[in-house]
């Protein structure tokens, strides 16, 4: 089966489109990307998105037409990248655009930006959508939903390994070893902190929004991380939460980079940056230390995806503080680390067509197992 996944994340920088060949066991797929195609959002679109995300009111017109705008960027992005509507079903994700952790007795909140049955009419495709509701109403966090899928695209070693999502938010997949004592043993997966939500938020400030990114991490390079405060961070309560776990710019976005930068006083853009860069690594490598610490699971490799695996002073600070794990690009092993998501939401939306059930307890803690998506039909 042909599948397109449509993946836009937190950082809500563009559209990536993957299309996909599946064969096999859904367990265990034989799989091949045959497009790529990656379109950048215009920059107010980019801009209006981040806005809501961060809690500006805009009225009932405005929503809609925001909704109608992400729709309509989608069908282009799968257009560019499936011209000939050869995929039997097209996996899209949408926009987020508010995220509310499960806590106590509150039940957890996702909302995504599309609207499943137009794009399903403006492509003359099966659309599936709305992915996370099923799972939040089971109790569930609702994410990371790339943790359900890693272990079925990837496979296992013989050691545990590690998938590193850095989007505007990391987040982590642990896959149990193939042999051995664990080899029953569950994924499991959480959402650990900001990985570039903040640095790009503080680029944007300090460059006047001259560059959305710090490429290659060369201003972070140029600065000197202030670590005794990445120290107090680190003890803040939410990164010493038991997983299952998860989080978004709601919690790490623009008020949470003005309290940081207020506690750091007056310092260079090269130490803001360096300084936030170094604390996405070492938020890491703590939940690292504590999985070690709680469970006794030391991972072997850890594979880092999304726009973070580009920036060079992040992977070197991986490198260094993860100690005895080897941090790769997941590149290495034949996953394109940019298309990644869209990968995974062309897996979930096969597994929908044929009735595949995922349990997710032990990554996004809901109660009961769920076929992801809603289908909508041209």
């Amino acid at each position: 089966m042909l599948a397109l996944g449509l993946m836009s994340g937190t950082s809500a920088d563009g559209i990536d489109a993957v299309l996909v060949e599946f064969k096999g066991d859904p367990a265990k797929p034989k799989w091949k990307i045959l497009n790529t195609v990656s379109c950048e959002y215009p920059s107010s679109t980019r801009k209006k998105i981040i806005k809501v995300g961060q809690g500006l009111k805009i009225n009932s017109k405005d929503w809609l037409e925001l909704a109608e705008e992400i729709t309509e960027l989608n069908a282009s992005a799968a257009r560019t990248c499936d011209p000939d509507s050869v995929a039997d079903v097209v996996g899209c994700h949408g926009q987020t655009v508010f995220h509310r952790s499960v806590k106590n007795s509150q039940k957890g909140g996702s909302l995504q930006i599309l609207l499943g049955p137009l794009l399903a009419n403006m492509l003359n495709q099966i659309v599936i959508y709305d992915f996370r509701s099923k799972d939040l109403a089971s109790g569930g966090h609702g994410a990371p939903l790339v943790a359900l899928v890693d272990e079925s695209l990837i496979g296992r070693l013989y050691g545990w390994r590690g998938i590193l999502n850095l989007g505007g938010i990391a987040n982590l997949t642990i896959i149990p070893p193939k042999t051995g004592i664990h080899k029953t043993s569950d994924c499991l997966g959480w959402d650990c902190g900001p990985a570039n939500s903040l640095i790009d938020l503080a680029i944007q400030e300090t460059n006047n929004s001259l560059f959305k990114f710090d490429q290659n991490g060369s201003i972070a390079s140029l600065g000197i991380p202030k670590l005794n405060f990445i120290e107090k961070w680190l003890k803040e309560p939410f990164f010493h939460l038991e997983p299952p776990r998860s989080t978004g710019r709601e919690q790490f976005g623009f008020q949470d980079l003005q309290k940081r930068k207020k506690e750091l006083g007056d310092i260079t853009k090269e130490d803001l940056i360096s300084t936030l860069t170094t604390f996405t690594a070492s938020i890491i490598a703590q939940d690292l230390d504590n999985l070690f610490r709680v469970k006794k699971i030391h991972l072997i490799e850890l594979l880092v995806a999304g726009g973070g695996a580009k920036n060079l002073f992040l992977m070197k600070q991986l490198q260094k503080q993860c100690c005895g794990i080897s941090v790769r690009q997941i590149n290495e092993i034949g996953i394109p680390s940019q298309y990644r998501e869209a990968l995974v939401f062309a897996t979930l939306s096969w597994w929908h067509v044929l009735g595949r059930k995922i349990n997710p307890k032990f990554i996004t803690g809901a109660s009961k197992s769920i076929l992801y998506g809603v289908r909508v039909d041209p």
